[in-house]
């Protein structure tokens, strides 16, 4: 699968660019600032309905302009597909899988596989236990609509327990019964999502893991733990112990919203004691993870998106990353870098057809024309 051709119309500092892409590799050059990250976030757009970076669509909007839009076609399993994105101030955003809009996006999620790498990944290091959820739920959700619609479901009851303690504390007064609707609905749901989010992570640890040595030769041990109160005890068990302290705090203490990952090297946490170059390896070695971890579910190779990946990376390690993108595993790869010679090499390695687009202010212009 890959993306032979993109439109894109005030998408950010972007004010117009149609291109044509190879299906193997695709190089952005310029400078910090001209646009190549913006590039790569409108093809992520596409497989996602929104940035990576902008969780409000109307930042994405060109400053001084009223509207973006985005449009990809794409070859997926022998066939064309066409996505179309549009946003106008003022206005509902629109997304149409061959001219047939989307009454749910979520009913997109999964189409287009898609593994992005940025140097704002460090947030799952060094960020809170939510950004690492949300890598989680990114990546399942991508293939499994029922996870999806079940943390959506858990979501609300959550909301509503919460209120609930809430009103207990200012009316001094408690009904368990009330309680228990809002209690069997998250055990309900809880189950069912921290019972996926183990079996995901059981198998991504040693492919992470067999990533990480390759790129590191073996110079470093790394860990990935999956921590849970589930582990505990039964989910029921959790939910009526906690019910004195959710009731002094007003908000539910615990569940498979408070769940995390522990990420490690050697026997400590890699936020504390890690490089720069060590969490860095540690971050491409995860998303390669996910890619393979995708590509087995879906049957499909995900488009893989690489934003300034060999910042902070010495040179064995960058050679160590080029030689493992280079070869027949991967599909489609975009890459954005400010460094010729690092595209060159990668060029070199692949042996493979590829293009080289230069992003200067906003513009972008093919090489070869």
């Amino acid at each position: 699968m890959h993306i032979q051709d993109l439109s894109v119309v005030n998408y950010k500092n972007l004010t117009e660019a149609n291109l044509r892409f190879s299906a193997k590799l695709n190089c952005f050059i310029g400078d910090n600032g001209a646009g190549k990250t913006n590039l790569l976030d409108s093809v992520y757009y596409l497989s996602f309905c929104k940035s990576f970076f902008s969780p409000a669509d109307l930042l994405n909007i060109k400053h001084e302009e009223n509207f973006f839009m985005l449009k990809g076609k794409y070859m997926r399993l022998e066939s064309e597909e066409s996505i179309h994105c549009s946003l106008q101030k003022g206005n509902k955003k629109q997304f149409k899988r061959n001219s047939k809009t989307y009454t749910k996006l979520a009913d997109h999620i999964g189409l287009i596989p898609l593994v992005m790498i940025s140097p704002s990944d460090s947030a799952l290091i060094r960020g809170g236990s939510d950004e690492r959820r949300k890598f989680t739920d990114g990546v399942i959700s991508q293939f499994n609509h029922e996870y999806l619609n079940n943390l959506l479901s858990y979501n609300r009851a959550l909301v509503q327990r919460n209120i609930l303690l809430k009103q207990f504390a200012s009316g001094k007064s408690f009904d368990p019964e009330i309680l228990d609707v809002w209690d069997l609905q998250l055990i309900d749901y809880g189950k069912r999502i921290h019972e996926e989010r183990k079996k995901f992570i059981e198998k991504l640890i040693p492919v992470f893991q067999r990533y990480y040595s390759l790129i590191s030769m073996g110079n470093e041990q790394v860990g990935l733990v999956h921590q849970s109160d589930y582990y505990e005890g039964d989910f029921e068990t959790v939910f009526k112990n906690a019910v004195s302290r959710d009731r002094m705090l007003q908000y539910t203490s615990i569940g498979i919203h408070k769940e995390d990952l522990l990420l490690n090297i050697g026997d400590y946490p890699i936020r504390k004691l890690g490089s720069q170059g060590q969490i860095k390896t540690y971050l491409v070695a995860l998303k390669l993870a996910q890619f393979e971890f995708l590509k087995e579910i879906s049957g499909i190779k995900p488009i893989l998106l690489l934003d300034d990946i060999f910042d902070k990376l010495d040179k064995n390690r960058v050679e160590e990353i080029i030689k493992l993108v280079s070869n027949d595993h991967f599909g489609q790869i975009f890459i954005t870098d400010t460094n010729r010679e690092h595209l060159d090499g990668i060029i070199k390695s692949a042996g493979a057809d590829y293009k080289i687009f230069r992003v200067k202010k906003g513009m972008v212009f093919d090489e070869e024309e």
